[in-house]
């Protein structure tokens, strides 16, 4: 039997729209049950806090609790192949940060591969770090302490958390771009590096400002620049280091992440929501306390990102000869 024209074509835009359709009342009933976000570190450090504050807006705006995992360990790779092997279907994600980047450099052996095995869904803050040392230090400043690294070469000990870690790229790129002579001096986290900088029996450490600020306010600690590209609202009197070292620019990040192939439309609804998180001056101000700077963006600005801080960070550790523990 032959259709009219017309019939024929209304049912073939009919059918040409059901897809669309579909993906729209997929995303209207998205989420229908609880999601979990799976984060790489123990309860009650700055990921972990971001998380929850991230899952606690979801939880209100979406209707479904957002439930925070911690999956501590491997430097966040066990939280990272838990996500990369879950169903994408929006109900796992991932607190990405920027030990997943640097990972990528400092393994041979990983299962997934982070960019390719991942969808980026939006950024949520950007974490500086804080150059300082231990208050009997000579120097005052950046350049004095350039100065006094050079007339003392090899004598300096810089803190770390370990092989990899933020504090270590840090200050390796630090070395690289003012060719002083350090020595790394590894710790298992900050928590245990701090009372030996504080003691002098290291000179000067690169750490998350969330970590440092109490004892920077304290006095107990010496804050000579921050590493982020401009100065920070929680420590407006000091400069940042690329003032003295230009093009010096060096902070961590924490974003969500879902298993590659997640549909669009799941990811758009999370990232619209997030966003808007982000511009609500309660939460901004939580984040703010942290020391943090929010990260507004699509979710293909934060697959630039990711991107770009994986070529940069790569640099460093293979010019270091960096190795994991």
């Amino acid at each position: 039997m032959k259709l009219p024209r017309r019939r024929f074509l209304h049912l073939a835009v009919g059918a040409a729209a059901l897809p669309a359709a579909s993906r729209l009342a997929r995303a209207d009933s998205y989420p229908s049950r609880p999601v979990h976000l799976i984060v790489g570190y123990a309860a009650g450090g700055p990921a972990d806090i971001a998380a929850r504050l991230i899952a606690q807006r979801l939880s209100e705006r979406l209707g479904q609790p957002f439930v925070v995992e911690n999956r501590a360990g491997a430097n966040s790779n066990i939280a990272t192949e838990a996500v990369v092997r879950a169903p994408p279907d929006g109900y796992t994600l991932l607190l990405a940060t920027g030990s997943n980047v640097f990972n990528t450099a400092l393994y041979d052996n990983l299962t997934f591969n982070f960019s390719n095995d991942i969808a980026p869904v939006a950024s949520v803050m950007r974490t500086p770090g804080v150059m300082e040392v231990t208050p009997s230090f000579p120097a005052k400043t950046v350049l004095e302490f350039i100065a006094y690294a050079k007339a003392n070469p090899g004598k300096i000990n810089v803190a770390s958390a370990g092989p990899g870690s933020a504090p270590h790229l840090y200050s390796e790129l630090f070395k690289m771009m003012t060719g002083v002579d350090l020595v790394q001096v590894h710790y298992h986290g900050s928590g245990p590096a701090l009372p030996d900088l504080m003691a002098g029996q290291v000179q000067v450490m690169f750490d998350p400002i969330a970590s440092s600020i109490q004892y920077i306010r304290a006095g107990t600690l010496r804050a000579l620049a921050v590493t982020t590209a401009e100065r920070l609202a929680v420590l407006p009197d000091i400069s940042t280091v690329g003032d003295f070292v230009p093009g010096y620019e060096a902070s961590s990040w924490e974003g969500i992440a879902a298993p590659k192939n997640t549909p669009p439309e799941i990811i758009d609804k999370l990232n619209r929501e997030i966003n808007a998180g982000l511009v609500d001056p309660s939460l901004r101000e939580r984040f703010t306390n942290l020391g943090a700077a929010v990260l507004i963006g699509s979710p293909a600005d934060f697959s630039k990102l990711i991107a770009d801080e994986t070529e940069k960070w790569g640099k460093v550790i293979r010019a270091a000869n960096i190795r994991p523990e």
